[in-house]
């Protein structure tokens, strides 16, 4: 797409795509028009760039589901709770005055563990191309109950991770329920009703990628074993004396 440059130039669009996702828009600001083999040389070297975006973000997807991997798990959810990423699993050490100048997240950030019931039965009962069905479906009712600039992960078998940020836990429950709800009243083919178990913590100071989320696991295992189907909040509970803080604070990676 050709328009006229406020500077009386001419400023040409490129869309900028990878192999399945159209990924932004390159604006190229020229003081004449480009020839037609200017613009195909152009052209090239975005749909280059855009093979380079591809690869990256296949190594950063679940293969099954398209979903983010585990492997990216600690970076995001270090990027998200607004601290310096430098080597997977590991936080960055930085003096008081430089945190300080640090922003600070607008709104806290929650973790939420999604755990599909029953799920063996479903591979035993209807095979494991029925249950892989299962997994692809559950994918993207998780992306239709969330926003966009929420992180899913498939972290293998039938559990799946969220990181969002939220104002407060009602609002998080809020967003976890409508996933539940979503699932709890989608037909699945040849297997029909699926439920999930939701656990879910909001991440704290000081907090690891492991232990925010093992107290997300400890609230997806109390719900599994009380009936099921339902989203259980990790504070919420141990307020209640439903848990027991069995918080281990340790670098050793959960996966």
């Amino acid at each position: 797409m050709q328009s006229a440059d406020l500077s009386g130039g001419i400023c040409i669009r490129f869309p900028l795509a990878s192999d399945c996702d159209l990924v932004g828009v390159v604006e190229l600001h020229t003081l004449q028009e480009l020839t037609l083999t200017e613009q195909r040389m152009v052209g090239s070297v975005l749909r280059l760039y855009g093979n380079v975006l591809g690869l990256l973000d296949y190594s950063e997807r679940d293969t099954l589901t398209g979903l983010l991997n585990r492997k990216t798990f600690d970076d995001g959810f270090l990027q998200m709770a607004g601290l310096p990423v430098s080597s997977p699993g590991q936080v960055d050490i930085v003096p008081p005055t430089a945190s300080a100048r640090r922003p600070v997240p607008l709104h806290t950030t929650w973790l939420g563990v999604i755990d599909i019931a029953h799920f063996k039965r479903v591979n035993d009962s209807h095979g494991h191309l029925i249950g892989d069905e299962v997994l692809l479906l559950l994918s993207r009712l998780m992306r239709n109950a969330f926003r966009f600039d929420d992180r899913l992960y498939r972290f293998g078998g039938e559990k799946f991770v969220v990181l969002m940020h939220c104002e407060n836990e009602a609002d998080a429950m809020c967003a976890l329920e409508r996933m539940r709800g979503h699932v709890q009243a989608f037909d699945f083919p040849r297997v029909g009703k699926v439920t999930v178990s939701i656990g879910v913590t909001e991440v704290r100071s000081g907090d690891t990628p492991s232990m925010a989320f093992e107290r997300a696991d400890q609230a997806v295992y109390y719900a599994k074993q009380n009936g099921r189907n339902q989203t259980q909040d990790h504070a919420t509970l141990m307020a209640a004396g439903c848990l027991k803080d069995s918080q281990r604070d340790s670098d050793v990676e959960f996966f």
